[in-house]
């Protein structure tokens, strides 16, 4: 069975605002569990994660606005406007039955940025 094409917003968004899988999964975490703070230690422990790795997906997700910092500095699910809300319940719904694809889709991105960086040290002929 083909599964059915991604929406070209949801496409756009996941090449332009989804850098890996880890940050994915994390954004998801958070979700699931919308009412809870999060720490690094918590979201390692989770998502299978070296400590710093988390802290360092914590604070790109506050610096992405789908987070917030709690008083005592746990990260909970907050996105800063509803159509990012929208777009991350769209690309939560689309991971559960494409996870392939989705991730195949993350990491075509990267591909194609290091693919672009070494196109930059290609000699061109000149005309």
């Amino acid at each position: 069975m083909r599964r059915a094409e991604l929406a070209p917003e949801l496409r756009r968004f996941i090449l332009t605002s989804i850098p890996s899988v880890p940050y994915l999964e994390a954004v998801l975490l958070l979700r699931a569990e919308a009412g809870r703070g999060w720490s690094a230690a918590d979201v390692a422990r989770r998502l299978y994660l070296p400590e710093q790795q988390a802290a360092d997906l914590l604070e790109n997700l506050q610096g992405a606005g789908l987070t917030r910092a709690d008083p005592d500095g746990a990260a909970r699910y907050a996105p800063s406007t509803d159509e990012l809300a929208s777009m991350i319940a769209a690309l939560a719904a689309r991971y559960t039955v494409d996870v392939v694809g989705v991730s195949d889709l993350i990491h075509s991105r990267g591909e194609r940025k290091a693919q672009q960086f070494a196109d930059a040290f290609l000699w061109k002929k000149d005309s």
